[in-house]
This record gives structure tokens, sequence and C-alpha cells, in this order.
């Protein structure tokens, strides 16, 4: 699996506050399959990380990695909220995720539904930027309503759901509504979130447990987050091998460009 949303970079942000932790965490995503990770630390205002220091911690980390003989991946990135969006183009790029300067990873607000979101999202279109939404099952607005993110993944954002929201470990509204965006083809990876060893769901293992499509789970996990890595167009959505809970995708969509 290829997981570009875990905090794993020590004394940041809310993860990891030793290499020990970050260590240990980095050990335990290996153990579940997972070979190559974006490390996204917080960006707001608690938790103001600067690309400077988000490039040591990935580079310090990927050479204790190496000592330890962890088989892990580790590349650069993070998590911006929504208040972040309005730094310079210059600056936002710095953050690009997993190495990509035209890719940001955005913070849902768990609380709330920003009026001026989708505005500013079609503004960092113009501006040559991908927006990628992450955990949007999680926000109340939109378990009252996925059209909300239906109308930002019509104009080119992508999204990625939590594994633990599939997994139900992170409540009953958090997992039907992940579900109920993978139903409406809404749903483009699959990241862990993972904030240190704190038994969050790891690794493609969960995912399959609650879709129960290889082909998809696969897609999720591994074709689609590996295209966002090389910068190449999001391969087409597989079919369904059987619809269970899901509908027939409307027709699949690749990163638009």
């Amino acid at each position: 699996m290829i997981d570009l949303h875990v905090h794993l970079l020590p004394d940041l942000d809310d993860g990891p506050s030793s290499i020990a932790d970050s260590l240990e965490t980095a050990r335990l995503l290996a153990g579940a399959g997972v070979h190559t990770v974006a490390a996204t630390p917080h960006v707001r205002v608690d938790y103001p990380s600067e690309p400077t220091a988000i490039d040591r911690g990935v580079a310090a980390l990927r050479t204790a990695i190496a000592e330890a003989a962890i088989p892990l991946d580790v590349l650069g990135g993070a998590e911006l909220s929504f208040e972040q969006l309005r730094r310079p183009t210059a600056e936002l790029r710095r953050f690009g995720l997993a190495g990509n300067p035209s890719l940001l990873l955005v913070e849902t607000p768990y609380l709330g539904w920003p009026l001026a979101l989708e505005r500013t999202i079609f503004d960092l279109r113009l501006a040559g930027f991908t927006v990628v939404l992450a955990h949007p099952e999680r926000n109340p607005d939109v378990q009252g309503d996925p059209v909300l993110v239906e109308r930002l993944v019509r104009s080119g954002t992508l999204v990625q759901v939590t594994t633990s929201s599939l997994a139900g470990v992170l409540g009953n509204r958090a997992r039907e509504t992940a579900l109920e965006l993978l139903e409406r083809d809404l749903v483009h990876l699959v990241g862990s979130d993972t904030h240190g060893p704190d038994g969050r769901a790891l690794g493609a293992e969960p995912v399959r447990r609650a879709v129960g499509d290889r082909a998809l789970v696969r897609w999720l996990t591994e074709d689609s987050p590996a295209a966002i890595v090389a910068g190449r167009r999001v391969p087409l959505r597989p079919d369904p091998i059987r619809r269970r809970r899901f509908r027939r995708p409307r027709g699949g969509r690749g990163w638009p460009r």
C-alpha cells in the first residue's frame, strides 16, 4: 500500500513526539504492508510547520529508517488547513504532497463547512494546483449532504478517506459516509492518517474487509496513489466485480490537468 496521509515526523505536530515513536510507527506501517508513505504534518495555527522544518524532518527520518532497516520509503508533504490556503503560490508549492509541487493535501474541517471552500479550491485550480481533500467523511456537514463533496470532485478535486473510518474505528457515521462517498464514486485514495503507534487501522486489509472488491481496493491503495506520486493522471476506477454496497460508477475520472 502507498499511504499518502501519515503524521510520522517527530515533534512537529500532534504526531510522534520522538524519533523512537516515529520508528515504531514506521515498523507498524511496514508490518501492515505499507511500502511508501507521505509524511504530512499539520500546517495550521496551532502547528505552524514550515517547509524547511518538514524537509529536515523527512531527511532525518529517512536516515533513521534506513539505519533501522525498516522497509518503508518516506516522501514529503503536509496537511494544510483551509486558512493556510491564503499563502502565496510559491509558498504553497513547497508543501506539495509526495514532493509534487502541484498537489496539496487539504484538511477538511471537523466542524462546519467553509462557505469559501469551493471558490478557494477553484482558484487554486486556476493557479495550477490539484487539491487532495483529506477525510471529508468525518465532517458533520458532509455526513448530512455528500453532494458538498460531489461538487468539488466534479471540478477536479481528489478525495482521500481514512482507513479507520472504513473500519468503523471512528464511529458509525464516519464509516457510513465513507461508504456512501465510495458508492457515489467520489473517493480516489485511502490513507491511515495515523499519528503514531495509536491503534489506527493500517494497511490495505481493513479496506478489503470494508469494500470486498480486490480490484477497487488495489486502485484505492496502490494504483491511484502511485499515479499521484508519479505525477500521472489517476487511472480510471475499475468496475466493481459485484455490486454489494456499491453502485456502478458513473464513469471513471482521471486526475484533471
